[in-house]
């Protein structure tokens, strides 16, 4: 059985060279994340253009996913680079400042002084220390230390339980979606949205651009936590983006969100990845820690479309292991899923035709044991609705739209095809289908598989018809 849920792993200096690259997506890299947060427009144009060629190679689709930064909320430069805090210092972020000392820092977000009032808790460097505002006097912010450390240039800055005001898309992220519209991006992650609005705008200004991808909204925020059902409804998908949303919620609280942010997802037919820290320690170690393996495991029973890496393989002395350790976890965690399809249909009410084939397709082929589904799509929209409920048969998505095949790399349970193009002729479509599978070693001569399909071939959410087939029993039909 092949493996279900998808990985992302991040590029960067440990893995952009083509050599690199193309073991990892040897090893199972579905996704590749281009950090914008990091580099040149020049430098994730080169490095897109590279993994469709590796992915070319490999004969594997490879989605490209383009991370925005957002609005990075960060403490200024230190005349020496660092400093450090003790409990009970007094400090001062000091909008106006040039460079730091031991008294005071430069703010890289001048309204941060407007969004704070005595007695606010402020957490730099990902909560690693804490300072309590005592009083802001004009560009000025006076704090106590309550938790002391090292702090050193850029780093960032929450409040504890959120409200700062920082739009979620800056002018360099405006700039960061003309570059991913003209590499091709298939997703498109929004850093902090607060709003439903927020990813609006972030998808009408990819359209604008000429791009299609799909919008991811990060949960990081409080007032996004508050605002999930309409930040999802305007969205594509969402990463739980568990860094930046511990700081402001807590850690306690994010393994339940977690698993409310991909329950929901799945229920409004949304994608669902989640990221951050899941194999940090293999930055430096060949090998997990056990409590890595139980984290990724838990996301996958949790039913994530995708597990992601970030600095594990971006910057990790060991890339290829960590991705062929996630794989491996992810393949033993799906041994154990129980399946409750037949409970998971209950109450379910459909008003399209092609979401009830959809549907339709997996219980027949739950119930009649079949080797697997395979759907003729253009939008990969039947794919989608059929990869929401779990009925342990592998999905083929099979697609004359090498767009649509690279946005489905993400679909849970998902193995998306690309067919060449074929007259608008069911006979031949079924049989192009089925040698399409053959040819990809799927499937074999005498195998039952369920197979979707529309009267019109290219006529997007035109999927009506299912129909049950034994792969091999039909002559080529003439063209």
């Amino acid at each position: 059985m092949p493996r279900h849920t998808k990985i992302v792993a991040t590029l960067g200096p440990a893995s952009r060279d083509p050599l690199v690259l193309e073991t990892l997506i040897r090893a199972g890299v579905d996704v590749v994340r281009l950090n914008f947060s990091h580099g040149k427009a020049e430098d994730h144009i080169a490095l897109a253009a590279s993994v469709r060629a590796i992915a070319a190679k490999v004969g594997r689709p490879v989605g490209i996913l383009a991370d925005l930064q957002g609005p990075k909320i960060r403490v200024g430069k230190f005349a020496e680079g660092k400093i450090t805090l003790e409990v009970g210092d007094r400090f001062i972020l000091d909008a106006q400042c040039e460079l730091g000392d031991q008294e005071r820092v430069g703010l890289d977000y001048k309204d941060l002084p407007s969004d704070v009032s005595s007695g606010n808790v402020l957490l730099l460097d990902d909560g690693r220390i804490v300072l309590e505002v005592d009083q802001v006097i004009g560009q000025e912010i006076y704090t106590t230390v309550r938790v002391g450390g090292i702090l050193s240039n850029n780093k960032g800055i929450n409040r504890q339980g959120g409200g700062l005001s920082a739009p979620a898309l800056t002018a360099k992220d405006m700039d960061d979606i003309r570059t991913a519209a003209q590499i091709g991006a298939d997703f498109l992650a929004v850093s902090f949205p607060k709003s439903a609005s927020d990813m609006y705008m972030a998808r009408q200004l990819m359209l604008a651009c000429g791009g299609h991808a799909l919008t991811i909204a990060k949960i990081e925020r409080v007032e996004a936590v508050a605002a999930l059902e309409e930040i999802l409804d305007a969205s594509d998908g969402l990463m739980v983006a568990r860094g930046d949303l511990a700081v402001e919620v807590g850690d306690a609280a994010v393994p339940a969100l977690q698993k409310r942010m991909i329950r929901m997802a799945r229920e409004k037919n949304k994608l669902a990845i989640t990221a951050t820290q899941m194999m940090e320690s293999m930055i430096l170690a060949p090998t997990p820690t056990r409590a890595e393996v139980s984290d990724v495991a838990n996301a996958v029973l949790d039913g994530t479309d995708a597990v992601m890496l970030s600095a594990e393989t971006a910057a990790g002395s060991y890339p290829l292991q960590t991705v062929e350790s996630m794989a491996r976890i992810c393949l033993a965690a799906e041994k154990s899923i129980m399946i409750t399809l037949d409970r998971e249909f209950l109450d379910r009410h459909f008003t399209r035709i092609d979401q009830s084939i959809a549907m339709a397709s997996l219980f027949a082929a739950y119930h009649l044991d079949v080797k697997a589904v395979a759907a003729l799509t253009t939008s990969g929209s039947t794919a989608l609705w059929m990869s929401r409920l779990n009925c342990g048969i592998p999905i083929y998505a099979l697609t004359q739209e090498p767009k649509a095949q690279s946005k489905m790399t993400l679909y849970r349970e998902v193995y998306p095809l690309l067919m060449k193009e074929m007259p608008n002729d069911r006979d031949v479509q079924r049989y192009e289908a089925e040698q399409r599978l053959l040819e990809a070693g799927v499937v074999a001569k005498g195998d039952l598989i369920v197979l979707t399909y529309g009267d019109q071939m290219g006529l997007t959410g035109g999927t009506n018809t299912l129909t049950i087939v034994r792969v091999g029993d039909r002559a080529a039909p003439t063209r």
